[in-house]
């Protein structure tokens, strides 16, 4: 939900010219402290919601530069109606620190431009400010207001198929019943058969006659 509010501004004749319009300036850092970033940004979001839960703009009205007063309490009403029938709850704004994602800057215009958001839960406030400087001070001259999600959503996927274990082969009852062949037995080393002799006999001892 992105709900914006500007200041109106006042339209003027312009007048043609031939020369080419000259280089915008870049906008350049902002001279505030911490302390009265807080409470320019505090300020204003409690005022929206403290509008949203009463119906009474009155206040966030008064907060702003004389361009944003143009902006009615009845108009604000209704450009917020959306925010007041979701019952959107900002009170969290009061004891969060913003994150910011644009420093204060200065704009070519001279007003004063940040953004940034406040990390609740479910839902992130997430808003952009401009103020006008006024007799000194930093007046409302814009607000945005986008509430969106806390942490990033996981993309959605299929589910991976399901991987079923193969199954298990079963032996056939022949293969179970076949027993091991029995290793042959090794002879003794008495039993094994000499070699056959050429008809030679061993010659007799000394003093023996042969036969």
């Amino acid at each position: 939900m992105s709900l914006i509010v500007w200041a109106a501004q006042p339209q003027g004749v312009v007048a043609q010219t031939s020369q080419p319009p000259p280089a915008q300036a870049a906008p350049k850092p902002a001279q505030i402290d911490r302390n009265g970033v807080l409470i320019l940004i505090r300020s204003a979001l409690i005022a929206l919601d403290q509008g949203n839960k009463t119906g009474n703009y009155t206040v966030l009205r008064d907060l702003g530069a004389p361009g944003f007063q143009t902006n009615t309490a009845a108009r604000l009403a209704e450009i917020f109606a959306a925010q007041r029938r979701d019952n959107i709850d900002l009170s969290g704004v009061a004891v969060l620190d913003p994150q910011l994602t644009l420093l204060p800057q200065i704009e070519p215009n001279g007003m004063l431009r940040m953004a940034g958001f406040f990390p609740s839960v479910p839902t992130q406030v997430n808003f952009e400010l401009i103020y006008a400087p006024v007799s000194g001070q930093w007046r409302l001259f814009g607000i945005s207001v986008n509430l969106g999600q806390a942490a990033p959503a996981a993309p959605n996927v299929p589910a991976p198929a399901e991987v079923k274990p193969a199954p298990v082969q079963k032996q056939s009852p022949s293969a179970a019943s076949a027993k091991p062949a029995a290793p042959t037995p090794l002879e003794p080393a008495s039993a094994q058969k000499q070699p056959a002799s050429n008809g030679a006999k061993p010659p007799a001892p000394n003093g023996a006659k042969q036969p």
